[in-house]
């Protein structure tokens, strides 16, 4: 078997994150929300995996994941350009699928608990398809899947007004390859997309048995600043955290710290974890970074309460108050103003962006 990976999309609705950069390697904890999809591949047995590129950021998805070797994992990258749909996408990995089955995982989702159940439950038996569900409070915002008492997916419906179930398509799928031929016979939906759930719904007509699996645990769709917030926080709380970095001699330090070898919390700094802090980052006197906190690469916070946020890296944060909630892109400068300041201050910066609070 083997792994598509989908990598393309605008990502519009992280902007202005997103304006420089795709989605997918927008860290949580960090590291790219891709890897995390790459490394779930690989811990169902799939290590043979092709990454869906869009318009944006082909460059730079590739320098980062390479070759996959690091991963234990062979990579082929195949470029899709403008994003027509799921199923468009699906149809560009027909030559690298071959005769195999194959994932397809869409690259900003991350789930708690992988998928190799959903393989397993695939292989298990002869089906066309299988689907990964998770039971939502919000039904009708969702394409739902009606299924028997056995899991066997007997109707698919996107966003119903009426919905007989409340288990919803996460975004991550099993598929033989009779489904590019199903794809082949798609119109595009009003969207002017080729639906991924109307080649499923193809499969199911034409006599496929299409198997279903439900996620147990947490599952983010990271398309939101705070999906990535939430995400980061989910992360934390499930991750073994490390600290191998330095602590000087007066620090505060408490809870699981994630501290990069050439990371320090410099004597004055409180760290609450837990907490990711990123290569060549410093952590000075008067700081106080709070729990569910992600500091990238290459920062200087100095004077500032920073708490439930996500810094992406190569940012200076000497700003004498508090940020909560919030998602700073690259290259940030945030510094005070000769304002008072309010209690809390909650922000979406982006890349090479620089603020005066």
């Amino acid at each position: 078997m083997k792994g598509v990976l989908l990598s393309g999309g605008t990502g519009s609705r992280l902007r202005p994150i997103t304006h420089t950069g795709p989605k997918q390697l927008v860290p949580v904890a960090n590291k790219p929300v891709l890897e995390y999809a790459i490394e779930d591949l690989k811990e169902a047995g799939i290590t043979k995996i092709g990454i869906i590129l869009g318009n944006k950021g082909r460059e730079e998805i590739q320098d980062i994941l390479g070759d996959g070797s690091k991963y234990g994992v062979d990579i082929t990258y195949i470029v899709q350009g403008n994003p027509l749909g799921l199923a468009h996408a699906a149809g560009c990995a027909r030559d690298f699928v071959g005769d195999d089955d194959f994932v397809m995982y869409l690259g900003d989702n991350i789930l708690k608990s992988g998928v190799r159940d959903l393989v397993e439950s695939f292989e298990a038996g002869d089906y066309g398809a299988g689907i990964a569900l998770q039971k939502v409070d919000d039904p009708q915002a969702f394409g739902i899947a009606d299924v028997d008492d056995n899991g066997n997916v007997m109707e698919l419906i996107e966003k119903p007004d009426d919905p007989p179930t409340n288990l919803a398509l996460i975004g991550v799928y099993v598929f033989s390859p009779a489904v590019f031929d199903a794809i082949d016979e798609l119109e595009p939906s009003w969207r002017g997309e080729l639906e991924i759930t109307d080649a499923i719904q193809s499969l199911l007509e034409d006599g496929h048995a299409i198997d279903s699996h439900v996620v147990t645990g947490w599952w983010k769709d990271t398309g939101k600043p705070e999906d990535i917030l939430e995400a980061n926080r989910l992360v934390l709380e499930d991750q073994a955290l490390d600290t191998a970095g330095v602590i000087e001699d007066g620090a505060e330090t408490d809870g699981r710290i994630q501290l990069a070898d050439s990371a320090t919390i410099e004597d004055g700094a409180v760290v609450r974890g837990p907490v990711s802090i990123a290569a060549d980052t410093t952590i000075k006197a008067g700081t106080y970074v709070g729990p569910y906190t992600s500091i990238g690469a290459n920062c200087i916070l100095e004077n500032i309460h920073i708490e439930n946020s996500v810094v992406i890296g190569d940012s200076m944060i000497t700003a004498n108050g508090r940020i909560v909630d919030s998602l700073l892109g690259r290259n940030a400068d945030v510094e005070s103003a000769e304002k008072l300041l309010p209690e809390g201050r909650r922000l979406v910066v982006g890349e090479n962006s620089q603020l005066k609070l």
